[in-house]
């Protein structure tokens, strides 16, 4: 049983836990996480998702993304889905999230790494996936075109990638 830490609508903890597959009630808030990783090509590091997943059944999605449990916080979410998903251990200590986007019943803290990884080193969560790639922006918006992907807007997998290397609204001069 998963339990989440229930927030407030400016992010605040109430003390309260939620159960997955329970009912949500309003004005209660939960924290997810997705991770990007990009290698030194601009192309990131997409999962499949297993064919008897409840959610998106055999669809690719990015990197790995999941809900923070009770006692997470975003870094230790994000860096606890990446080995559990891909066996992939990066230390997310002092690292910040690229953005956050609200969503109906949460907020969705985005991660975005640069790293080299070799695909069969991976060990992947049987549960979760069955399958990595590696694919640039173009495949995964034709994906999306094509509804192989996860029907992300073509505007948040662009600016994914054009935020990879920095942090803010503005390009560096």
């Amino acid at each position: 049983m998963e339990q989440w830490d229930v927030y407030t609508a400016d992010r605040k903890k109430t003390g309260r836990l939620w159960t997955r597959g329970t009912p949500h009630t309003a004005g209660d808030y939960h924290m997810t996480i997705h991770v990007c990783v990009f290698n030194a090509k601009g192309e990131m590091l997409v999962q499949q998702r297993q064919p008897f997943k409840s959610g998106w059944p055999n669809m690719w999605d990015v990197t790995v993304g999941g809900s923070a449990i009770s006692g997470d916080t975003s870094q230790m979410a994000a860096q606890r889905e990446l080995a559990e998903e891909l066996g992939l251990d990066i230390d997310f200590t002092g690292i910040r999230p690229h953005l956050t986007i609200p969503f109906e019943i949460g907020f969705d803290d985005y991660y975005l790494v640069e790293q080299e990884v070799d695909l069969s080193t991976l060990t992947l969560q049987e549960e979760e996936v069955q399958r990595v790639a590696w694919m640039t922006e173009e495949a995964i918006v034709n994906g999306i075109e094509e509804g192989w992907f996860i029907g992300y807007h073509e505007s948040l997998i662009r600016l994914l990638f054009a935020l990879r290397h920095s942090y803010g609204a503005h390009n560096e001069v």
